[in-house]
């Protein structure tokens, strides 16, 4: 891989972004989506949180371009945004577990 010059605003960018990933909820919330799409109401009911709390970390989530919203109806269904996402999420974890 090419080293890539880190500017202040991709520094900022990349602070952003870490700085998404510093919240149990939202570390559970993207856990939830490993796997693929998932209903908000089926997020509160796996996290056990009010809808209202699910709301607000998908809202930071979303504004930090780490998950995709669509609503069918009166439904509204989550995904993580793309693969970098996952990879992102899982190399931490690999590295929380490791010890």
């Amino acid at each position: 891989m090419a080293k890539e010059k880190v500017t202040p605003a991709v520094a900022s960018d990349l602070a952003n972004l870490f700085d998404a990933l510093s919240d149990q909820t939202r570390i559970l919330i993207i856990s939830a989506l490993l796997d693929g799409e998932v209903g908000v109401g089926d997020l509160v009911e796996r996290l056990g949180l009010t809808k209202s709390a699910i709301s607000h970390q998908l809202r930071g989530l979303r504004d930090k371009r780490l998950i995709r919203t669509r609503k069918q109806g009166r439904n509204v269904f989550v995904c993580l945004d793309d693969d970098h996402v996952i990879e992102l999420f899982k190399r931490g974890l690999d590295h929380v577990l490791h010890g």
